[in-house]
């Protein structure tokens, strides 16, 4: 768990099952709502009755983003750093700067 490696020049992680689990069920509820908010304007729902489903994907995405940066700080950062890795530090920065844009 937690462990990196290079794979035709792109990282990858092996998940534990709960984590993997948690984040397919996860990512699983937010497609049923998106599924769902695209029934609403098919029908021609009302715009707020929209928004307000909207605004609940987004608590969901982001959400999800805060249990995947969670996981990853535990471990891929904690093991790149005990391996000496520290440009992952600065990896971690710049998306922590995307992520509060």
């Amino acid at each position: 768990m937690g462990e990196e490696r290079e794979c035709c020049m792109h990282k990858t992680k092996e998940r534990s099952e709960q984590e993997y689990k948690d984040l397919i069920h996860r990512l699983n509820r937010i497609e049923g709502q998106v599924r769902g908010i695209k029934g609403m304007v098919e029908r021609d729902a009302y715009c707020t009755d929209i928004l307000i489903q909207v605004a609940a994907a987004n608590a969901a995405l982001k959400s999800f983003n805060r249990v995947l940066l969670e996981n990853h700080i535990k471990t891929c950062v904690t093991q790149d750093i005990r391996e000496g890795r520290e440009e992952t530090v600065n990896e971690l920065l710049a998306i922590l700067q995307k992520l509060m844009k």
